[in-house]
């Protein structure tokens, strides 16, 4: 895999995207280094209010994560358009579908809500579903559109829509769509295309309650991300139990981390999940 976290402490990680080495900030990482400072030197780019990096470092470069190819760049807020942490969610939702093992040759309906540079697209294309990949950056939908020609999935059954989750989904529940799994990834603060505000505060259980109305009977899973929104897993979980009427003791949540490649093997915590599947 071109990904490695070599190190992490004292509000910062030390990470390798392929051949290139990168320190971004992270406010979790509340703990002291392991490697020397003379190692966390050689990084090509380093994030502080911007990105400082080599004159030698290219402006894209492409990495394989998870069983998949992705366009790397330095993108503002210290971003770079892959996730590694969501790994655990691509084999899930591999898993969960096992399309090609199907005898149905009815294609699955993929939902991806807040899908950004389209990770969960890919794997859900990649075992042949037929995926709608929604959000509200237009930079992002093209980032996505770029990885799945860089997977060989450039012909696969995607939709690419440009708006507000929120609006999409009522829309479809207007329209009568229905969809047998469903990925959601809101951010804690966002803007739709025509500046909509979404806050996850007020805004997760209106979203959970339309998406409700647009999940097939015999739906195959649900997927909620989270990142730095002040809940727990277990607070996702159980929203999820509620609004979709799921046996809680049916719905797995945690943390998702990513672990140091260093021998002392501490995990950065990158997020966390609730999820079902039949």
């Amino acid at each position: 895999m071109d990904y490695e976290l070599l190190d992490s402490g004292e509000k910062r990680k030390l990470e390798r995207y392929g051949e290139f080495l990168l320190v971004r900030p992270d406010p979790q990482v509340v703990w002291q280094k392991n490697l020397s400072l003379e190692i966390w030197d050689k990084a090509d780019a380093v994030f502080g209010t911007g990105w400082k990096k080599k004159s030698t470092m290219p402006d894209t470069w492409v990495v394989e994560m998870g069983g998949y190819k992705f366009e790397v760049s330095l993108k503002n807020f210290k971003h770079t358009g892959v996730f590694p942490e969501q790994i655990e969610n691509w084999a899930f939702i591999e898993n969960s579908l096992k399309i090609k093992n199907s005898q149905n040759n009815k294609l699955v309906k993929i939902l991806n809500l807040f899908g950004y540079t389209g990770g969960a697209t890919l794997a859900a294309a990649k075992v042949g579903a037929e995926v709608t990949h929604v959000d509200a950056s237009k930079p992002a939908i093209t980032a996505a559109k770029e990885n799945t020609k860089l997977n060989g999935l450039e012909e696969a059954p995607i939709r690419w829509i440009l708006d507000d989750c929120q609006k999409f989904v009522a829309r479809e529940a207007r329209r009568g769509i229905k969809y047998d799994g469903i990925i959601m990834d809101p951010p804690v603060f966002g803007r739709g295309t025509k500046g909509e505000v979404w806050k996850i505060e007020e805004d997760l259980l209106l979203l959970l309650r339309s998406v409700k109305n647009i999940l097939s009977p015999n739906f195959k899973f649900i997927i909620l991300n989270g990142y730095a929104s002040g809940y727990t897993s277990v607070a996702y979980a159980q929203t999820l139990s509620s609004v979709f009427g799921l046996p809680i003791k049916e719905i797995e949540h945690g943390e998702l981390t990513i672990k140091e490649s260093s021998l002392r093997g501490f995990s950065l915590p990158a997020g966390m999940f609730a999820r079902y599947s039949k």
